[in-house]
């Protein structure tokens, strides 16, 4: 599982200028089972994304689409981690840590 914690490089009417390409990638990996939640940051200087992927390369290959990336309005920082613990409602999502 990965959280991708996205981070605007750019001004907000710039960002802003970029918003409905980003929401319609984003429903994308909705879409495609990629993103699992999703939102704004809380002073309003990027968002977070919960993602599941086969890998990093995968979650890397993704983010370089993104609207904003290619606008170079923002830029991502990737953190990969094991849900081994997780609400029912992400079960499926549960990993084995390494033995």
């Amino acid at each position: 599982m990965f959280v991708l914690d996205l981070t605007y490089t750019a001004p907000l009417d710039r960002v802003d200028a970029a918003l409905d390409a980003h929401v319609a990638w984003l429903t994308g990996l909705y879409d495609d089972g990629v993103a699992l939640a999703s939102g704004r940051k809380n002073p309003r200087e990027g968002g977070v994304i919960i993602a599941v992927a086969k890998d990093r390369a995968e979650i890397e290959a993704l983010v370089a689409q993104d609207p904003f990336v290619t606008a170079g309005v923002a830029t991502y920082g990737i953190t990969e981690f094991q849900a081994t613990k997780t609400a029912p409602q992400l079960a499926e999502f549960r990993q084995q840590l390494p033995g």
